[in-house]
């Protein structure tokens, strides 16, 4: 890694020279070919404004709105325009997040607090919610009560969801849609079963919702569902807006009440939040807002009826390609394919990656096999016929290579390992184990995943969260 001296002042020069030198080892965020972590419009003119909005507001502060009420105003149109697209009522109203990961923190944190009376509070959502309810559950100490399923189509069963739903339960979340399989919960059905018990109704339309309100035809998933009392939507991702903006929006202000938080027991200032933080610079929602205003309502209906086109094509492609599924029909723009007999995914992932394409795999789960899933941009649309290419020829070689095996007695140890017995050492062992180590608290990250990823693939997913646990902490030592 190129560095500089900390003793000296460095020149601009310098500085640029060492930020592109380790810039260059990053992942292309323009271009169509990665297909998961960012999104494209290919709009070079949106690009630029928000790149201009987000270093001219670099410096604000959304702590405090009086100080600077610009932050406020721009914040208030955005979600008076998400509002309008999600059919919120008059009495809409909502807060820009850091993103959709604090978006469902606060969902769930909303909840929680709006039942004061519950000891222990719960939440009832599919097994494909984003896992970012988990970790508002592990944060606030909120229960997550997962139910499987469909298991052909993989949309949320309400029957079983109503059956999971006990006095404890202070909110059901369902997917708008959800990002691994890409296909929408029926809300309908889930935001009258909440009703019906008092209960709220979250829907998580992260990644959908900025793309479901431009489709004709969708299942209903907005506020016009009744029962449907909150709904999370990113900005940067099918807004294309810089990183990072999410907005979460409540049907009335009584729902929102649980996440302000205010503070005086201290001699400083009170402390006022809307969200979890409380300092955020004011150069993401000034990025946000120039740059749903440069594309405007129109352009998004055309960005998106670009992507939507690229994703049935590519999943037309995929139909007729041998050795390559796709998982369910998709409801937006959004893939998870599956690899057929003789090859695996991973292997499929890396070919793919040797070609200039990121594909990202995900692990087997509830008896499912494990799948690729692509998100599918604007700026992906031309380069379709490429990427059809680029599949083929990654699933031919992945043929040709073989499934990857695991040794069967490591897989059965691994079954064995209790990761809440893990010291250092014996992570770094089976980090070394894994490919990812040489044993002595190093980390080692392949070129070529698939190996590493079957082993992690036939880990229980416990002892799958350490080992990824171990990695994240050593990357960041």
């Amino acid at each position: 890694m190129t560095s500089l001296d900390w003793s000296t002042a460095s020149t601009a020069t310098q500085v640029r020279e060492t930020l592109d030198s380790l810039r260059a080892q990053d992942l292309p965020t323009h271009g169509g070919r990665t297909l998961s972590y960012v999104y494209d419009s290919g709009l070079a003119r949106a690009d630029e404004i928000g790149r201009e909005a987000l270093a001219a507001f670099a410096s604000t502060n959304g702590l405090d709105p009086t100080a600077f009420p610009s932050l406020a105003a721009l914040e208030s149109d955005l979600v008076a325009l998400a509002a309008g697209l999600l059919h919120g009522p008059d009495s809409t109203v909502g807060v820009a997040t850091s993103g959709g990961t604090e978006s469902l923190i606060l969902a769930v944190l909303a909840a929680r607090d709006g039942a004061p009376h519950v000891q222990r509070p719960a939440v009832v959502a599919p097994s494909t919610v984003h896992a970012a309810v988990h970790k508002a559950g592990h944060l606030l100490g909120v229960d997550v009560i997962t139910v499987p399923v469909d298991p052909v189509g993989f949309r949320a069963d309400p029957e079983a969801m109503a059956a999971a739903i006990t006095d404890d339960t202070v909110l059901v979340v369902a997917s708008a849609p959800s990002y691994a399989h890409g296909v929408i919960d029926p809300v309908e059905q889930i935001a009258a079963i909440a009703a019906q018990r008092g209960i709220r109704c979250h829907v998580d339309a992260c990644i959908g919702g900025w793309v479901l309100p431009f489709m004709a035809e969708v299942t209903p998933w907005t506020f016009a569902v009744e029962g449907v009392t909150s709904i999370s939507v990113d900005l940067h991702k099918y807004a294309y807006t810089p990183k990072g903006v999410s907005l979460l929006l409540h049907r009335d202000p009584s729902l929102r009440r649980g996440h302000i938080f205010a503070s005086a027991a201290w001699p400083g200032y009170t402390m006022l939040n809307t969200t979890l933080q409380s300092t955020k610079s004011g150069g993401p929602l000034a990025a946000a807002w120039a740059v749903v205003h440069a594309i405007g309502l129109d352009g998004y209906r055309e960005l998106v009826a670009v992507a939507r086109e690229a994703t049935l094509r590519l999943a037309a492609a995929v139909d007729d390609m041998e050795g390559l599924t796709v998982v369910a029909a998709p409801d937006s723009t959004l893939l998870a394919l599956q690899a057929g007999e003789g090859c695996d995914v991973f292997t499929i992932a890396d070919e793919m990656r040797t070609r200039g394409w990121l594909v990202q795999p995900q692990m087997a789960f509830a008896g499912h096999p494990a799948t690729l899933h692509l998100t599918l941009c604007a700026a992906t649309a031309a380069k379709v016929p490429e990427l059809v290419a680029a599949l083929t020829e990654s699933v031919a070689r992945a043929r040709e290579a073989g499934v990857v095996r695991v040794d069967p007695g490591l897989a059965a140890a691994a079954q064995q390992i209790d990761p809440e017995t893990l010291d250092e050492a014996a992570l770094d062992g089976l980090l070394a184990i894994a490919g990812l180590g040489g044993g002595d608290g190093s980390l080692q990250v392949p070129e070529r995943m698939a190996e590493v990823n079957a082993l992690l693939d036939a880990a229980p997913p416990a002892l799958r969260e350490a080992l990824l646990a171990g990695v994240l902490d050593r990357l960041t030592r």
